[in-house]
């Protein structure tokens, strides 16, 4: 089952790369951000960001994701590392994200930061049918018929 809800996980983030972001023990609130991911690094993602964020300082943090169709919830811990190779600074640069940076790609307050996984914990909402007609009559639903959840390393 691990496998399968890490495989979940991963192609929903694809198709809805949409964070939030916090540095844990920062008692500050999470920001919304957007994901760079590569397909083939599945260790790590990316995020633009600007030299004066918050989060810029780095170090351990936490993300948050909820998936388009809101049936897959993750809490993803892991480190926030300044990203200072400039092949992958460039592999992720899009006119979506110049228009944050008025100074383009060198633009001085341009920063992009590397997401080092640690792990996630994963949570599936698929009531079915069964589990449908329970919620609308308002019968009792065991959590075995609500979805799945697991702890998984990322």
């Amino acid at each position: 089952m691990t496998e399968t809800i890490r495989t979940e996980f991963w192609k929903a983030f694809e198709h809805s790369p949409f964070v939030m972001v916090s540095l844990t023990g920062d008692h500050a609130h999470s920001l919304p951000m957007t994901a760079q991911l590569d397909r083939d690094a599945n260790h790590a993602f990316w995020f633009y960001t600007a030299r004066d964020n918050r989060l810029a300082k780095g170090g351990d943090a936490m993300a948050q994701f909820v998936a388009k169709g809101h049936d897959l919830f993750a809490c993803i811990s892991g480190t926030l590392r300044e990203e200072s190779d400039p092949a992958v600074i460039d592999r992720y640069w899009s006119k979506q994200v110049e228009a944050w940076y008025p100074g383009g790609r060198n633009d001085p307050n341009l920063l992009m930061l590397r997401f080092d996984l640690a792990d996630a914990e994963i949570w599936t909402a698929d009531l079915g049918v069964k589990g449908l007609f329970k919620l609308v009559t308002g019968q009792t639903i065991n959590p075995q018929e609500a979805g799945r959840h697991a702890q998984v390393a990322l």
